[in-house]
């Protein structure tokens, strides 16, 4: 088949269903309908002259022929990227998009910020504070700063900062508080943005490590940010299990105290997350340059 007459968009939407055995899911990657995909999957099977899916009640699967074909044109599309970062590489802007969560954003990252305006004064950096993992197909962004505990298929991934957890309170509560045991006369406030990840920090597995448990506390406040935890807990409405990046500025200054010297080392950590093709651009280097240096100083 002549390239002229190559069907792009019907095989990009062959490609989204396949990855995601879904039409539904394909369509919202691709910003369409799902009507759409249908569609130009069934065009595509016309021109082809073969099934590329089998449809069944429970699940959308793809047929041998699918299969086969599937890696090569994965690696086509990859191929097609990288030169579009190729020409973008070469047309490089001031400015840097970075995804990043709520926490790290607003008590490490942003605080940061002027010492890199200091030695990149002319960069336009634009902060996208979210929790969930950046799709760097879809999503007009150059990095991300991810917490969790690694692997991300696919992507260049760099671990830069570690952490500790411990409890933090108010300078008042944290007066009355001389043993682990004496937390549970407070209110335990507790991060949720990990709540289905079971490996993540959490009150339940700081007071294990210290020999405390069955114990929830004398009551709990539940938050879906750690940085609002740690706020929480800064106005005097309990004792909140913080994260060492996100608390440590608050703790030089004096509006936040660990009563208790224990604290836990966990499996998380701060990750620099990109495609690969996006070192490449100078931007990019530059704020990972200085996010290292960073880490260093703190």
């Amino acid at each position: 088949m002549k390239r002229s007459l190559l069907p792009l968009n019907a095989l990009r939407a062959f490609d989204a269903a396949a990855r995601n055995l879904s039409f539904k899911e394909a369509a919202n990657e691709l910003s369409v309908t799902p009507a759409a995909i249908s569609q130009q999957i069934r065009s595509l099977e016309e021109v082809l002259g073969v099934e590329l899916f089998k449809r069944t009640s429970r699940a959308l699967l793809l047929t041998e022929q699918a299969q086969l074909a599937l890696p090569a044109l994965q690696e086509a599309f990859s191929k097609i990227e990288q030169a579009v970062e190729t020409i973008q590489a070469a047309q490089e802007t001031n400015e840097l998009k970075i995804s990043v969560s709520h926490s790290f954003a607003s008590k490490w990252l942003v605080p940061r910020l002027a010492s890199y305006y200091e030695t990149h004064p002319d960069s336009i950096v634009r902060i996208d504070a979210s929790l969930s993992l950046t799709d760097f197909r879809s999503e007009d962004v150059d990095l991300a700063i991810r917490y969790g505990a690694g692997n991300y298929e696919g992507l260049y991934e760099e671990e830069i900062l570690k952490e500790t957890i411990f409890p933090v309170c108010s300078p008042e509560i944290a007066d009355q508080i001389k043993s682990p045991e004496d937390l549970m006369k407070f209110t335990l406030i507790h991060d949720d943005s990990f709540n289905e990840d079971f490996s993540a920090p959490s009150w339940a597995m700081w007071l294990k490590a210290t020999g405390i448990e069955g114990h929830s506390g004398h009551s709990a406040l539940h938050l879906n940010t750690n940085f609002m935890a740690v706020d929480a807990a800064m106005s005097g409405r309990g004792v909140a299990l913080a994260r060492s990046a996100i608390a440590e500025e608050d703790i030089k200054a004096g509006r936040l105290v660990r009563p208790l010297s224990h604290d836990t080392p966990v499996n998380f950590a701060h990750y620099i997350v990109c495609p690969e093709t996006h070192l490449q651009r100078p931007q990019v280097q530059k704020f990972i340059d200085w996010l290292r240096i960073e880490v260093k100083r703190s």
